[in-house]
């Protein structure tokens, strides 16, 4: 298969499964099509420790407003700052101490208030 032709295909299967979470008319999904809630809560200490969170990756970003999209699901534990993010019929804040859940297929805007580190884990 030629690179042209493995590009055309990686971008038909972007395609179908950006549908398949975001479409509006897509009536499969519980949400009308659009991707589900933000999740956010406090996990125990526990809970942290089973999900291996002290092993993910670092990220950090000063105060700041940005678009972004999720390709992947996403999990999050806030360690410092303060963000807002807004999605389409939804506005979360979180902090410190809260586990956050970003579903596949979201498009967002990031508010980070005050600089921002977290643990972070795709898919």
């Amino acid at each position: 298969m030629s690179l042209v032709a493995v590009h055309a295909r990686f971008a038909l299967l972007t395609l179908a499964t950006r549908r398949e979470y975001c479409c509006e008319s897509d009536s499969q999904s519980p949400y009308g099509g659009t991707p589900m809630p933000i999740q956010v809560r406090k996990p125990t200490e526990d809970e942290i420790k089973k999900l291996g969170v002290r092993s993910w990756p670092i990220w950090e970003c000063e105060p700041s407003t940005f678009d972004w999209h999720y390709d992947t699901k996403e999990t999050c534990l806030v360690l410092e700052g303060q963000v807002t993010v807004e999605a389409p019929g939804e506005s979360v804040s979180f902090g410190p101490g809260d586990l956050v859940t970003f579903p596949q297929g979201m498009d967002c805007k990031w508010k980070v208030a005050k600089a921002v580190k977290k643990h972070y884990k795709f898919g």
